[in-house]
């Protein structure tokens, strides 16, 4: 009976101290999480990219099939359109660029679709590297580039929100890591050569980093070139001469493609351009 007793006593002091400690380290989180959220909420660039994302869905929504890009932008974008979903009732499908894309569109707990079942879209909301005055964009730094490229194509409007960074007169001004290209993982070598002898410049095969030994790999299986590039005029004709080379899968131009953007500026207000 004495062992018993002491038992209990011993199991409901450890139990105590357990939800002590518990209760103390939920605290602890809590805080410092809350902490978290109202350092990214008070950064005016994360704020600067809620802003965008927020009117252009608001402005371009529909009913109806909505590609969804990829990259931190989008995170809003896809916020507010579940919020609109819950609260007004729109009927809407998504469809991903990318895998984080996918990941965004259930966690959000919306309608997942597919460019096999839904070939065309009402519109695609995506993000940029860099735009400049023309609305031709730098994609792929996240490399997505080939699945934002054809879902860009896909839609009856393709819409960038993107924050004041983005916003150049000329590419090159704010984006220093070059155009990313999609390419064979057996051709790299011959492709960059190709490039670098047609259009000059400098090519450079994007390296995951110390995580992880080797190249960046898309999720197509393929690897990423980043071509810096000097003195070029007319992007149409590198996004065609790129595409030319054998090996390559696609680029990161995009050029004609963008009808409208919307850039949050760190003052609150939402900059658009229009083409």
């Amino acid at each position: 009976m004495f062992w018993l007793n002491t038992s209990i006593k011993f199991l409901y002091g450890y139990r105590s101290y357990r939800c002590c400690l518990t209760l103390a380290f939920n605290r602890a989180i809590g805080f410092s999480f809350s902490r978290t959220l109202d350092v990214k909420m008070n950064d005016p660039v994360e704020n600067a990219k809620r802003l965008a994302a927020f009117k252009a869905v608001d402005n371009h929504v529909v009913d109806g099939v909505i590609g969804i890009g990829s990259g931190s932008t989008v995170v809003y974008a896809v916020e507010r359109l579940a919020q609109r979903v819950k609260d007004e009732g729109l009927e809407v499908i998504c469809v991903p660029s990318s895998f984080q894309a996918k990941q965004l569109i259930i966690q959000y707990g919306l309608k997942l679709g597919d460019l096999e079942t839904n070939p065309e879209l009402k519109v695609t909301i995506d993000g940029a590297d860099e735009s400049d005055s023309m609305l031709t964009l730098i994609k792929g730094g996240g490399g997505c580039l080939t699945q934002e490229k054809i879902l860009a194509s896909c839609a009856e409007e393709f819409i960038v929100i993107a924050d004041y960074r983005k916003a150049s007169t000329n590419l090159g001004e704010q984006w220093s890591k070059g155009i990313p290209i999609e390419v064979i993982p057996g051709a790299y070598r011959v492709v960059y050569q190709k490039i670098e002898k047609l259009l000059g410049g400098k090519s450079d095969l994007r390296m995951s980093g110390s995580s992880k030994a080797g190249p960046v790999v898309t999720d197509n299986g393929n690897f990423i070139l980043d071509w810096n590039f000097e003195g070029v005029k007319d992007w149409k004709h590198v996004e065609n001469s790129l595409n030319m080379i054998p090996g390559v899968v696609e680029n990161g131009l995009f050029v004609g493609m963008a009808r409208k953007a919307y850039f949050g500026m760190s003052d609150g207000t939402v900059m658009e351009r229009n083409v």
